[in-house]
């Protein structure tokens, strides 16, 4: 192996929510003086953390999944104090429990919120207008609210600034490897530039849909991962709908969100959002995969089905679809649960790889990383 050109404590490769965040974790409670944050995109926050649904979860999406409901509840008053900036919660949330092919009733998901103590009420006759009332047993006015990625991304910058940590933009890393001494090496290739090889003592694998795409002496996660390739649908929606959030559940439906960086709603339904999927696997890029794909809309099957539940939503109008890989662990499937995946990797002590299905699963990892030692 060559010399390394470059030394430092720890690499973060991922320059997304989870990555940045990582890194000023790192800085900020852990002490580490020499941090390098390596991004594929032009700038940090692009990817993933961008191109979702934006919802800061507050249980309810989850009444198959206890833990992963329990979990929201306790992140999300954490998440709205530590980033006010960029949540808003200025807008009306409903769930709504249709009548047919629901995975659960309306009492069940009464129940349910009040097992994980979530705020909930029936909604008023004006919001209930909106619904078709043949379609929907119960309308509930909840707690739950949306995030502004483009906030969050000049948050990451300014801190990632003042942490000192060095940030590596339009650059891959194409292998992870064995160092002398304990060390880890990790192989960089800018898009204009010199490769580079950067020696360290801890590597933070946070590329989302991108965790298994290395070479060297990177073993993969042994957690099975399903890819998705997603459409989210950009609308704007007419003045009745304004305000708005609305999920109807739980089983083949729909959500429609304010999606605050471009101050539309995002529109996503479980039959024609997903549009591709495939087993991951090593030697499968998933973003070549979504380079190569298509890319047509499917928002006018969401809107005719969206619109025997909500006829408002008729008189929308499409913007733009954001598709993206979506990653999410093969184990939850059938309960739609979203915990973080968290592998610390014997073949290659000090490498960790990390992915999180919902933004507030942050805290879950940093609770990880709390009893973890870093010298």
């Amino acid at each position: 192996m060559p010399a390394p050109d470059n030394k430092c404590d720890a690499v973060i490769i991922g320059g997304g929510f989870y990555g940045v965040a990582i890194a000023i974790y790192l800085a900020k409670q852990r002490g580490l003086k020499r941090i390098v944050l390596v991004e594929c995109e032009k700038a940090l926050l692009r990817r993933a953390s961008y191109n979702n649904q934006a919802r800061v979860h507050n249980g309810y999406h989850y009444p198959r999944s206890f833990t992963t409901a329990y979990r929201s509840r306790v992140n999300l008053p954490r998440f709205v104090r530590d980033w006010p900036d960029a949540v808003k919660q200025d807008f009306t949330k409903l769930y709504a429990i249709a009548r047919r092919n629901s995975k659960v009733t309306a009492k069940q998901f009464e129940r349910f919120c009040r097992e994980i103590g979530a705020k909930i009420q029936p909604a008023d006759p004006t919001l209930r207008a909106l619904f078709e009332p043949r379609l929907i047993e119960e309308i509930f006015l909840v707690e739950e609210y949306a995030f502004d990625s483009m906030k969050l991304a000049s948050w990451a910058e300014r801190e990632l600034k003042e942490c000192g940590v060095q940030i590596r933009l339009e650059t891959c890393v194409t292998d992870i490897l064995k160092g002398q001494n304990d060390s880890l090496c990790v192989a960089t290739k800018p898009n204009h530039g010199v490769d580079e090889l950067i020696s360290c003592r801890y590597v933070f694998n946070c590329t989302y849909s991108g965790l298994n795409q290395f070479k060297g002496d990177f073993p993969g996660t042994r957690t099975g991962l399903k890819q998705e390739i997603t459409e989210m649908a950009l609308m704007r929606v007419p003045p009745s709908l304004q305000g708005l959030g609305i999920t109807v559940m739980d089983g083949p439906f729909f959500s429609l969100m304010p999606f605050p960086s471009r101050g539309l709603h995002t529109l996503s339904h479980v039959r024609y959002t997903p549009h591709l999927h495939w087993n991951d696997q090593k030697g499968i890029d998933p973003y070549q995969k979504l380079k190569q794909y298509a890319q047509e809309t499917r928002v006018d099957r969401m809107v005719r089905d969206v619109g025997r539940y909500v006829p408002a939503i008729l008189d929308s109008i499409h913007i733009d679809s954001l598709f993206e890989v979506k990653t999410i662990l093969v184990k939850n499937e059938g309960d739609d649960g979203r915990p973080i995946l968290f592998e610390k990797h014997p073949e290659l002590p000090g490498c960790y790889s990390v992915l999180g299905g919902k933004i507030d699963n942050i805290y879950d990892v940093l609770e990880k990383l709390d009893v973890d030692v870093f010298v």
